[in-house]
């Protein structure tokens, strides 16, 4: 596959045109704004300046990205196109719509992919005259840097078709693993707890977001706490992502939002991008070192370990994907320091399902149920 459409010209479009203009291929960007496309190709310009100074890459290397990107103000563009990578709005009757019109423009063997993150594959596949062309793949933000890349099959794909993208994306230099079409795919659903079940701890004044935050990274060797995390994704867009993972799971009691979150988001207390979010990014307020408390520091880590390992097992029950592509995931999707599956045997899966049970005792709720499969482990 030589000639690559990129449909959407935001960070997340630009960045999968730099992506496979990088390694040698055609590159025709559209969007419906015209001027998006061009403001976007002149920040990546900016961008490859910068690298170059910073010897990152050389100014050749800079020249022939974006010699590699051309700009096609109409859709019809697109057809001579092998693979097509939408990047738009994550609306499901937007992008169906879009894929509808592209049928109208490409060939039957124009392979055409979304890069949602929480819309149902089989879905937007079921308004297409050929479904088993579609498929997800699924890059995480910014989509240069990080190295894994979610496959995501609907029930009417070609079986041969996520083999063929995979091998794609290695020659992309990226980590492709295989998910099964359920909400939330791998990351976005395994990952659930790590947020959720910090924002329930802080809740109800068991701890602060930094005693949480210092807890995971301590104890368990994260990079970032949940509320570091969250800040950084945007309080509003985790928040999105949570609710639609809960309702795509007919209000499954396990991902059910958090209504701090709510509140916050209401608040525009968004993380960084506005400056405050459960910490304070303006300089202003002086950052307060929690003090230690070892007990309620391992408290912390292993309730939200075991809510993640728990999710781990039942993912791997449900078959969403191999047990070494459950570990890649979290590895390279969302940094963690080893698979959730590594960290059930490390810390024992008796101990995780003994955890869970005192939380459900306590609590009485669904929530802590646990995967069938985790007591046989």
């Amino acid at each position: 596959m030589t000639k690559i459409g990129v449909v959407g010209s935001g960070t997340m479009g630009i960045g999968i045109a730099q992506i496979a203009a990088s390694n040698g291929c055609q590159v025709f960007l559209y969007d419906l704004n015209l001027s998006q496309s061009q403001q976007a190709l002149a920040r990546l310009q900016t961008l490859l300046s910068s690298l170059v100074e910073k010897g990152k890459i050389t100014a050749q290397q800079s020249e022939s990205i974006i010699q590699h990107i051309q700009i096609c103000p109409q859709l019809s563009g697109l057809k001579d196109c092998d693979l097509i990578i939408e990047a738009i709005v994550e609306n499901k009757e937007a992008k169906v719509k879009l894929f509808q019109e592209l049928e109208e423009v490409v060939s039957n063997k124009c392979i055409l992919a979304t890069n949602t993150s929480s819309i149902s594959i089989t879905s937007i596949a079921a308004g297409l005259s050929i479904p088993e062309r579609f498929l997800g793949i699924h890059f995480f933000n910014p989509a240069p840097l990080m190295p894994l890349v979610e496959i995501i099959p609907g029930l009417r794909t070609s079986p041969s078709l996520s083999e063929e993208i995979a091998l794609l994306l290695k020659d992309w230099k990226k980590t492709p693993v295989k998910a099964k079409d359920l909400p939330g795919f791998i990351v976005n659903r395994i990952a659930r707890p790590f947020y959720g079940e910090a924002l329930r701890i802080v809740e109800e004044h068991l701890a602060t977001p930094e005693q949480v935050d210092e807890a995971m990274k301590s104890l368990g060797n994260f990079k970032m706490g949940p509320f570091e995390l969250i800040d950084l994704i945007g309080v509003d867009v985790n928040f999105a992502v949570t609710q639609t993972v809960y309702k795509d799971y007919f209000y499954d009691p396990k991902y059910k939002p958090s209504l701090l979150q709510q509140r916050m988001s209401e608040a525009k207390l968004l993380g960084r991008k506005t400056g405050k979010g459960f910490y304070d990014y303006t300089g202003t307020v002086e950052k307060v070192t929690p003090h230690r408390d070892e007990v309620l520091y391992r408290e912390i880590f292993l309730r939200i370990i075991s809510m993640l390992v728990n999710e781990a097992v039942e993912a791997k029950r449900l078959h969403i994907a191999s047990d070494e592509d459950l570990e890649i995931a979290v590895q390279k999707g969302v940094n963690y320091p080893k698979g959730l599956l590594a960290w059930g045997q490390k810390i024992g899966y008796t101990k995780i399902s003994e955890t869970l049970d005192k939380l459900y005792q306590y609590y009485q709720e669904e929530r802590y149920r646990q995967s069938p499969l985790l007591r046989l482990l």
